[in-house]
């Protein structure tokens, strides 16, 4: 049986559960970060130049290493959505913050997250994260430069 989940802070649609697993990730809560994912076996997780993660256990075990070395400073840019009725895709730059011996410094990261519309509301099923560097914030779309 599994353990019963915090309630989001927020809830209602993927864009709350997305700022949610955002949150967590910066303030370090592995229960906040917990609560936004699904209940269902197959959930994935992928960071980048690791292994791909099945399931809450080893989602859960990865990033409590990771908080074991201080919270994540990921701040989600840039999102473009493909959404339909119970599902939500999110395609997210991500700008995380690290600390080095002269400052602060910015790495870059290119994430999905797809969200599901469960019984207990919208839940992260997927969170597929690559490195980036400074150029992938420089957008590169087909969409008309001209309006008319």
């Amino acid at each position: 049986m599994s353990k019963p989940k915090v309630p989001l802070s927020s809830g209602g649609n993927a864009d709350d559960v997305e700022g949610a697993f955002y949150e967590a990730l910066q303030i370090g809560d592995i229960e906040k970060l917990m609560a936004c994912w699904g209940d269902e076996d197959d959930i994935v997780c992928v960071h980048p130049g690791g292994a791909r993660l099945v399931g809450a256990a080893a989602i859960r075990a990865a990033f409590d290493a990771m908080f074991s070395n201080g919270t994540i400073r990921a701040y989600p840019e840039k999102i473009r959505k493909a959404e339909a009725m119970s599902a939500s895709v999110h395609s997210v730059l991500e700008r995380i913050e690290v600390l080095t011996e002269d400052g602060p410094r910015h790495a870059y990261v290119i994430a999905t997250n797809v969200y599901h519309q469960t019984a207990q509301g919208w839940r992260m099923v997927a969170h597929h994260a690559s490195p980036g560097t400074p150029h992938e914030m420089q957008e590169v779309s087909e969409t008309p430069t001209v309006l008319h």
